[in-house]
């Protein structure tokens, strides 16, 4: 426990100079220097910190100054809140944080579907799924208790990729009675040979849970999808 809070402590510190410059981008890493393993250990940790801050997006809404501080006052027992308080109150702020975040997605979703319908060659069907034909097949489509095989490629409105099976040079075959909502309907549109583009609403895909680390609750998705076979 010692030399975890002696490493803590010297991270701080290093972390603390960074973040009291004007700007982050504007540190000159030369005049850091690591003359001992307990000072490279300690800036490793401080970058694992601040790589799970970015990942999760925290580096831009947290006051960096007021968690180092927590830090310090907590190590130094001056800390203005009970430790065992802050379990409820970091709950409580991720829980309005991914509430707002939540709203702005489903918004995000609903003018970009708007705007999309409206393209030409885009056809939203009664569910609100939306579809694009790149290449019309001409063999036999799937029903909902097909099993098919095919490659896809999926993205983020933002464009972000989250899985392709492109990527892995492997296509994959799954019972569409297996799938999200979104892939169940829009793959029976598909004749074989047929690559679509799919749009698919929140309510259609991963819902309000969201999947994973990149798939977040209310989010749109786009699917690239190429209808290579009927296995049964």
């Amino acid at each position: 426990m010692r030399n975890i809070s002696f490493l803590l402590i010297m991270t701080m510190v290093l972390i603390g100079t960074t973040w009291s410059c004007k700007s982050r981008n504007k540190v000159d890493n030369k005049k850091i220097e690591l003359k001992t393993k307990v000072d490279s250990a300690s800036y490793a940790f401080g970058v694992q910190i601040g790589a799970n801050f970015a990942q999760q997006g925290l580096d831009t809404v947290m006051n960096m100054n007021l968690v180092l501080e927590g830090i310090r006052a907590q190590i130094a027992k001056t800390a203005i809140i009970d430790v065992n308080q802050t379990d409820k109150i970091i709950n409580e702020f991720f829980s309005e944080m991914q509430k707002a975040q939540s709203a702005g997605k489903l918004e995000e979703g609903e003018k970009f579907l708007a705007e999309n319908g409206k393209r030409e060659g885009v056809t939203t069907t009664a569910s609100g799924l939306q579809y694009e034909v790149i290449k019309m097949g001409n063999g036999e489509k799937p029903n909902a208790s097909s099993t098919v095989k095919v490659h896809y490629r999926g993205t983020l409105l933002d464009g972000k990729e989250f899985d392709s099976s492109y990527a892995r040079k492997e296509p994959i075959s799954f019972p569409l009675s297996g799938v999200i909502k979104g892939w169940t309907e829009g793959l029976q549109y598909m004749p074989v040979g047929s690559h679509f583009k799919f749009y698919i609403p929140w309510n259609l895909a991963y819902g309000e849970r969201g999947a994973g680390g990149l798939i977040g609750p209310y989010e749109t998705l786009i699917f690239e999808v190429e209808l290579l076979s009927i296995e049964k």
